[in-house]
């Protein structure tokens, strides 16, 4: 399998750091470097809120540049949100290439460390703006075993905010069609099946994936495509869970299913994923090819995963996350097939997500039950 995505970059000298200095404050600062903010063209540009006195509210600021939620949702050890695994994962898959922080001059030592700690992991150009004369002395503490330059010119700064040669934003792709409307997807079908495989105990290197017992699902086309992985970008914050609903999208697996995964089971050079079931309730265990839209969400779950616990984490959904997945699949206005009005069970604009689970066990229990012959012994 492929190395830590993470790992690979700290084989590499991180870039250094740059420290711009706006002694007066001026406004042209402030708007050079928030101009340069393009995230799809690998450029963050983050604006604390006044408000930030925490090294996690700061994570969560960062999220919020990313596009993000900032709250993750679930429940984690110690009650602490892993709000920085989050946002390194999503800057190292994405991946931003740039990250320039504004009113640096008000960050603790603990969260200008922080920021040097991502910038060493990530390999991000790192610009931090102090809108002051001089270092503040916590960041200039931070500072002392870190390789930075300092500028105080405004053109020295510019390439730091956009890259050499100077590249102004590209006009974001905006995704065809209104987000408010559903995007009715059959590949979610069996997200909730009630087919229960488990994972390997041992090392499993899973064939190529046979559709034997199912068809497989119907390659999305690239309007509908792109659609998705912009509301799934939007909808949440937890590499995990987004991971778990475009894998679902290109395997048709069923969370159980997808539950079986670990972070060696994503090959990013060779973009497969493993799915495990040793008891063959539907192919087996395989292995699917992941789509290059779907490629991103991977290597943000496979990073946050070993950023938690290495090897042994669940690289998508983990069992209790039922909920929240279906939550995120929700927000994201993702769903499969709905039963007709008259068929319903639930209220309407309720999503119904076990609809073709009801149909196979309607179909089952209309067959005629067989008659037995009694045995000739």
């Amino acid at each position: 399998m492929a190395d830590h995505p993470t790992a690979m970059l700290l084989t590499v000298p991180p870039s250094s750091v740059a420290v711009v200095l706006d002694p007066g404050d001026d406004a042209i600062h402030t708007h050079t470097a928030l101009a340069a903010h393009h995230p799809l063209s690998g450029r963050v540009t983050l604006h604390p809120g006044p408000g930030t006195t925490s090294e996690t509210g700061l994570a969560h600021d960062l999220l919020a540049a990313l596009g993000k939620p900032p709250l993750l949702p679930g429940r984690f050890p110690g009650g602490r949100q892993p709000a920085w695994q989050a946002a390194t994962a999503w800057m190292t898959a994405l991946p931003v290439t740039r990250l320039t922080v504004l009113r640096a001059h008000r960050l603790t030592a603990r969260r200008a460390m922080r920021l040097l700690q991502l910038q060493a992991l990530t390999g991000v150009h790192l610009t931090l703006v102090c809108h002051r004369p001089r270092l503040p002395a916590a960041l200039h503490q931070a500072l002392q075993t870190a390789d930075y330059s300092l500028t105080a010119d405004l053109e020295a700064a510019r390439p730091h905010y956009y890259g050499t040669p100077i590249t102004e934003p590209r006009p974001a792709d905006e995704p065809a069609g209104p987000a408010s409307r559903w995007l009715t997807l059959p590949a979610l079908d069996r997200l909730v099946s009630y087919d229960s495989p488990r994972p390997c105990a041992d090392l499993c290197t899973p064939p190529p994936i046979v559709w034997r017992h199912r068809p497989p699902p119907v390659p999305l086309p690239p309007r509908i495509t792109q659609q998705a992985a912009h509301r799934l970008h939007a909808a949440t914050a937890h590499p995990r869970l987004a991971a778990a609903v475009a894998s679902a999208l290109f395997t048709g697996a069923s969370l159980q299913q997808l539950v079986t995964a670990r972070p060696r089971d994503y090959d990013d050079t060779a973009a497969t994923l493993a799915l495990h079931d040793r008891a063959r309730y539907t192919d087996g265990c395989a292995t699917y090819p992941v789509p290059p839209w779907a490629g991103v969400f991977l290597r943000a779950a496979a990073c946050f995963a070993r950023l938690l616990s290495g090897e042994d984490q669940e690289l998508l959904a983990a069992p209790g996350d039922r909920g929240h997945l279906l939550r995120v699949a929700e927000t994201a206005r993702l769903r499969p097939p709905q039963p007709p009005a008259a068929r319903r069970k639930g209220p309407v604009g309720r999503v119904e997500w076990d609809w073709r689970e009801r149909q196979e066990a309607e179909r089952y229990e209309a067959m005629p039950a067989r008659r037995v012959r009694p045995s000739r012994r």
